[in-house]
């Protein structure tokens, strides 16, 4: 990264404030996520300089320079390929995603995914379209429908790659639809696993889901290291006629493999949201546009999460769903809390603690977690607080006195 740059936020509090606190929108942003910010306090829109904080839906913005005010983005949905997470955490950045504020979307056009991987139906109705304008078209279409039969999924097996919000929500929903369920996630949290019906069964090992299933819906971030989850060894292992669902991010499933197994028979049908040139067009391949959080409802959920969560960090310190910097939260009962992002190394907490002892504060409460390399420490302080000494510390990249 080179020199480290140390960048101190502005002293933000609600009462005594200097200047307004900028909201920038880089996307459309649901009115009733924007309309949260108290506009006495907050400025939000488009053009707005020096922003405290980036409410973003699809824009790219890797390209992106950040000013010094800059502390926090907000992801209105739960991917943020779009945004450079790793240098937003060198730069002292939180990024914010808003898990869970889709999810019901997307459970929708999952199970509308299921059925159309089995019934024909856009086959089928495509085909009855096309008969407008030709003689007897009632008739010919009631003749015509045995060619596009398809299996019921009462009884069937599903597979769900991924139990956070969106696949518990799949799978309790196919449970009442009548199917078996079994699920895979290796960081399956207490919480989620309450969520889900009992009659869901979890397995410990991914190769369970190929080889048991039906039917397969993935659901789970993409990384280098989910890359391609689903590829030919992966599809050697599943039954004759497997049905394949993607609505989750296209470089989860390897698309030439996935043709190569319904050239070859061994994939039933592959729907996906995700178009590329190579499942563009092809027979047994349905390819939709990115539907799935695109409801209405679902936009009002991410825009009102997403204004929370900048609200509670910037007035409150508090973190929730951050992609970077670990989740943390402390009430003020001193003079001020002193929230400090940092690297997870060893010593440096002793430092914060030294700098501000050393100006006689007296620490009255204190929490500190970690992330991987990112470390967020909240320090409930009476007395005076030199931010200065503490930004100084080597792995501290940013430092807010509320």
């Amino acid at each position: 990264m080179g020199d480290r740059v140390h960048r101190k936020a502005p002293n933000i509090t609600l009462k005594g404030m200097i200047r307004m606190i900028n909201i920038q929108t880089l996307n459309k942003i649901a009115a009733c996520g924007t309309e949260k910010f108290d506009k006495a306090v907050y400025a939000v829109g488009d053009n707005v300089e020096n922003p405290t904080a980036i409410m973003v839906r699809s824009a790219k913005m890797h390209d992106m320079e950040f000013g010094n005010d800059l502390i926090a983005i907000a992801r209105a949905g739960a991917g943020v390929n779009n945004i450079p997470v790793d240098r937003c955490a060198e730069e002292g950045i939180v990024v914010f995603n808003t898990p869970g504020a889709n999810s019901n979307a997307v459970k929708e056009l999952a199970i509308c995914a299921l059925l159309l991987s089995s019934r024909k139906i856009t086959e089928a109705a495509a085909w009855a379209a096309s008969l407008k304008g030709t003689p007897d078209a009632p008739k010919t279409v009631e003749g015509g429908k045995s060619k596009f039969a398809g299996p019921e999924i009462l009884g069937k097996t599903l597979g769900v790659i991924g139990m956070g919000a969106i696949g518990g929500k799949i799978a309790n929903a196919a449970v009442a639809l009548g199917m078996k369920v079994v699920g895979y996630d290796p960081y399956l949290s207490v919480n989620a696993a309450l969520a889900l019906n009992p009659h869901v069964k979890v397995v410990s090992d991914i190769n369970d889901i190929y080889k048991m299933s039906d039917y397969i819906t993935i659901h789970m971030p993409y990384t280098p290291d989910t890359k391609n989850t689903i590829d030919a060894e992966q599809i050697a292992m599943m039954k004759d006629g497997v049905r394949l669902i993607n609505l989750a991010r296209g470089e989860l499933i390897n698309s030439q493999a996935v043709i190569d197994a319904i050239k070859a028979g061994k994939v039933a049908k592959y729907v996906t949201d995700f178009a590329d040139d190579i499942v563009l067009g092809e027979e047994n391949v349905i390819v939709l546009p990115h539907l799935g959080a695109s409801t209405g409802e679902s936009e009002d959920n991410c825009a009102v999460m997403a204004a929370d969560e900048l609200m509670d960090y910037i007035e409150n310190g508090t973190i929730r769903n951050s992609v970077n910097f670990p989740n943390a939260e402390l009430d003020k009962t001193g003079d001020a809390l002193v929230c400090v992002l940092h690297k997870n190394a060893p010593a440096i907490i002793t430092q914060i603690t030294g700098a501000i002892s050393g100006e006689g504060a007296n620490i009255e409460n204190f929490v500190s977690k970690s992330k991987k390399d990112w470390a967020y420490s909240i320090l409930d302080v009476t007395g005076n607080v030199d931010a200065d000494a503490i930004s100084a510390i080597d792995g501290v990249v940013k430092v807010r006195v509320l």
